[in-house]
């Protein structure tokens, strides 16, 4: 830890700078698509899994044109994915909410916000949305003061003054101190901005989905990090990668809310990794190769160690719930 004294601010202004600001990494044409890979860009298995959960929900709360509200949408991919999995004719009302522009040749039938549409019944989806939502990073220094971290352009830090108010107060709660040197990501925007955004559904379900810890194994030293070109890099909150950390879920969650790691999720959706028996190679050599290629994406979707450790934060909706206040954060 350095103690530069050049001009830095909290990392929460710094990534909400280099993510959303007039350059930021979000906003670039052509998005971020090729910096990263995500569950939906790894199968259309994927996106049917989602497709299935919206008619679930829809059967459950009895909604006759379910609202599928996908935060942080990126390009619309998984809202293609689903309206191409649905039922042919399945009355949807289709919402990406994302701040970059809405993309060239996207399905007429996709309706684009900057902001989560207020009032819908149906299923709010979101994505690997809360790890963008920035947040302020905290340090214990040598004298067991918990300090926010400044970060200067260039990605070097210095420990500013000690955390104090609301922020103390969720890091005393969610996250306690494990001595000096040990660092903690202050997850209150997080909560506010999910209690905002599943607060917008008048009845359904809404689910977010995203690399997350929980108070039993809080990381000593955080999870704030940088990723560029597929590779795992130095947060640096200049708008050249991107920068993000785990989120403390069973913070953001209501107490009728489920964590469940993304393996349980999707195989409760229909999404199995079983391979197809011999016997259908000699009846059928192209369905066999299909079932297998079709397995294999269910194995990396579910696979310990990858894509099957994403928790999905499952938060029903009743009719009667009272509305959250609006204006949540909305990242790609």
């Amino acid at each position: 830890m350095t103690h530069r004294t050049s001009a830095s601010r909290g990392w929460r202004l710094a990534a909400e700078d280099a993510l959303y600001g007039p350059r930021g990494f979000y906003l670039r044409p052509g998005g971020p698509a090729r910096h990263f890979r995500t569950s939906v860009h790894a199968s259309p298995l994927y996106a049917s899994a989602v497709a299935r959960l919206l008619l679930a929900t829809a059967e459950e709360h009895g909604i006759t044109e379910p609202a599928l509200i996908d935060v942080g949408a990126g390009r619309g991919e998984l809202l293609s994915g689903v309206l191409a999995a649905l039922p042919s004719g399945f009355p949807v009302r289709a919402h990406a909410v994302e701040r970059a522009p809405r993309p060239g040749g996207l399905d007429p039938r996709i309706l684009w916000h900057g902001s989560i549409p207020q009032g819908e019944s149906g299923l709010l989806f979101a994505n690997e949305w809360l790890d963008n939502v920035p947040v302020d990073v905290a340090e214990t220094d040598g004298n067991g003061v918990r300090r926010l971290v400044l970060v200067d352009d260039d990605g070097e830090e210095r420990l500013g003054d000690e955390v104090g108010g609301d922020d103390a107060r969720w890091l005393e709660r969610w996250w306690p101190s494990a001595g000096p040197g040990s660092r903690a990501e202050i997850g209150r925007p997080r909560d506010e901005a999910w209690a905002s955004a599943a607060g917008a559904l008048a009845a359904g379900l809404a689910v977010a989905v995203d690399y997350a810890h929980t108070a039993d194994a809080r990381p000593v030293f955080g999870t704030l990090t940088g990723f560029r070109d597929g590779r795992e890099v130095r947060p640096v909150p200049d708008g050249s990668c991107d920068i993000t950390a785990h989120v403390a879920l069973d913070a953001c969650a209501s107490p009728t809310a489920r964590l469940r790691s993304q393996r349980e999720a999707l195989h409760d959706l229909g999404v199995g990794a079983a391979r197809p028996p011999l016997s259908l190679a000699s009846r059928d050599p192209a369905g066999y190769v299909r079932a297998l290629s079709r397995a294999g994406e269910a194995a990396e979707l579910t696979a310990r160690g990858g894509l099957g450790d994403f928790t999905w934060l499952m938060q029903p909706v009743p009719a009667d719930a009272a509305p959250a206040r609006p204006g949540a954060a909305v990242g790609r």
